[in-house]
């Protein structure tokens, strides 16, 4: 990858910008507005937002004034936890297409599973969304759909669908690489994004990052979102700031040695949220 517009390519050929503007927390109205416009003029064409956001509206009027051709943008949103089922899906996906100002969406995801310790038939809400999804893929609405948070035993019922998921967006950061769901969406070649590659601003203070990040003449960020890539996911950093915003976007002109690469992989975890997609009750 030598620059943000570089993409993956999914497993049914849709490219994908290979960094992401994250809008997770973000205030809805002007400083949403504002940032996904600096976002867009720093060079970002891929916006990650979700309904449980509760900016979309914002990103889709970002997006209208930024100048851009919408089919230049790569915009994804999320289904969010009360929605699932088959029918309060197709409905919550014509929502999110209204607040967007758009009629289609370039990525769709379940944006958490139903699980466990929430439900008895977890398995059967998680199929019958995910055939939802399935059918608004095939009549042309979606260009790719795919899941978040979905660990192991989440993701595997729904590998044996006939459209399998061609992403799995998880929280992946150094000291929080959850490799067995990794090295599982790998072998079905389901991309991994990364939500908070930075472990929301946790890992900025981390000195052994700090120490690694001086010797590429780089910020914490920029060699989190770095790390990022060189494991072959795609980062979805976000900030509201617009020095870091750009900031973010320099992360193609160096490369992280393979001793650095192991100093990060070993870390502890300090930057994880605490979510744990088995335990969630929301």
């Amino acid at each position: 990858m030598q620059k943000l517009t570089d993409t993956f390519t999914l497993a049914n050929g849709t490219e994908i910008p290979c960094v992401g503007f994250g809008t997770w927390q973000t205030p809805d109205g002007e400083t949403a507005v504002n940032s996904v416009k600096k976002a867009i003029e720093s060079g970002y064409r891929h916006i990650d937002t979700a309904a449980a956001y509760k900016n979309e509206g914002s990103v889709g009027k970002a997006i209208k004034e930024s100048g851009v051709a919408r089919e230049d943008l790569f915009i994804t949103s999320k289904l969010w936890n009360a929605d699932r089922g088959y029918d309060k899906t197709k409905a919550a996906f014509e929502q999110t297409l209204k607040e967007l100002g758009t009629d289609y969406l370039d990525l769709y995801l379940i944006h958490w599973p139903a699980n466990e310790k929430q439900f008895d038939n977890w398995e059967e809400i998680n199929r019958e969304t995910w055939k939802a999804m399935t059918e608004l893929y095939e009549a042309g609405k979606i260009k790719a759909i795919g899941v978040s948070n979905f660990m192991t035993q989440h993701l595997e019922p729904l590998l044996e669908t006939e459209v399998k998921p061609m992403v799995n967006q998880i929280e992946y950061h150094p000291g929080h690489t959850q490799d067995g769901v990794v090295d599982l969406c790998k072998q079905y070649d389901i991309l991994v994004e990364a939500w908070s590659p930075i472990g929301s601003g946790r890992l900025l203070e981390d000195e052994s990052l700090k120490e690694i990040a001086e010797k590429y003449d780089k910020s914490v960020a920029q060699l989190c979102i770095r790390y990022v890539l060189q494991n072959g996911a795609l980062p979805l950093p976000k900030s509201v700031t617009p020095e870091r915003i750009e900031e973010n976007t320099h992360v193609f002109d160096f490369e992280i040695s393979d001793e650095d690469m192991k100093q990060m992989d070993a870390m502890e975890n300090v930057g994880f949220s605490g979510m744990n997609p088995n335990e969630v009750d929301f």
